[in-house]
């Protein structure tokens, strides 16, 4: 039985010095379009006594883990009294553990009810990640995301109403361009509707490995060019409407770095990208049209 990571492993940016305990490999869902991520593993619940030799492991490297996130991507699939257990052992073995955090599904979100997300969060798990990629009923079937756009309320609402710390992330082109102002309009809307605590927003890169990189050689997807990636993330924030949200766009992916609160920094940062926009010396070095 391995003890080690099972590769690729995948964490959000702010949980680049976390200690990563995998407790699940890979996606249950794993079906979404434009996701590389997991398409190479078996999706697989690590029993606890892996989980406990896996932390054993850990151990010698992180001698006082602040931060923990837990891999892969949707521990909440796990049962309840599983997951319980689990966060028990870790606050034993890392008493001065300051956040525990995760990726979380929203068809995981739904699946458990208000009270085992409650026992959830005061068991120990703080923040959760959501990856909400668009907020249009056409793009979310299209990319087959699972869920549609009142369902992604519904989810974000429950993890909020929990306790939790709530981070959505929306993927700028992804509705590509014949979806784009929708894209744009309807994913303002869902955010809206959530508000939660943190939104990131990066821009879609399609990996050869995904199944929407076949669709965009094939001439069926059209990817968005740097110029309309900048309009669509004007049009976003634009149409948001959020109260001390912290807002972030600084992933490698985006052509544009962005950081504030929303909805106080929203016309900043919109005169940043008009500006940007405007300017002949952007040169967007990560733009690949495939």
């Amino acid at each position: 039985m391995r003890k080690d990571y099972s590769q690729p492993l995948y964490r959000p940016p702010s949980e680049a010095w976390s200690m990563i305990i995998q407790v699940t490999e890979g996606c249950s869902h794993n079906k979404c379009r434009f996701c590389y991520m997991y398409k190479g593993k078996q999706f697989r619940l690590k029993s606890i006594e892996e989980i406990k030799e896996h932390i054993e492991w850990l151990k010698p490297m992180y001698k006082n883990p602040r931060r923990i996130f837990l891999a892969d991507g949707n521990v909440l699939c796990l049962k309840t009294e599983k997951l319980l257990e689990l966060l028990n052992y870790i606050k034993k073995e890392f008493p001065n553990i300051e956040r525990i955090s995760s990726y979380s599904g929203p068809l995981d979100l739904l699946r458990k009810t208000d009270q085992e997300l409650k026992s959830i969060r005061e068991a120990g798990l703080e923040l959760l990640y959501m990856g909400v990629e668009s907020g249009s009923d056409k793009v979310l079937s299209m990319m087959n995301k699972g869920v549609n756009q009142q369902e992604m309320i519904e989810a974000g609402h429950k993890a909020i109403n929990a306790g939790f710390k709530f981070s959505c992330m929306i993927i700028s082109g992804l509705g590509g361009r014949e979806f784009m102002e929708e894209h744009a309009v309807e994913s303002a809307k869902v955010i809206s509707a959530i508000a939660p605590h943190y939104f990131s927003l990066l821009r879609l890169v399609a990996e050869e490995s995904s199944e929407l990189a076949e669709c965009i050689e094939e001439g069926k997807f059209k990817l968005l060019t740097p110029l309309q990636v900048l309009d669509e993330n004007i049009l976003m924030l634009e149409n948001l409407e959020l109260t001390d949200c912290i807002f972030r766009a600084n992933h490698v992916s985006n052509h544009v770095n962005l950081a504030g609160t929303l909805n106080q920094d929203r016309d900043l940062l919109i005169d940043k990208l008009k500006r940007v926009r405007k300017s002949p010396n952007f040169i967007p070095n990560t733009y690949t049209g495939l």
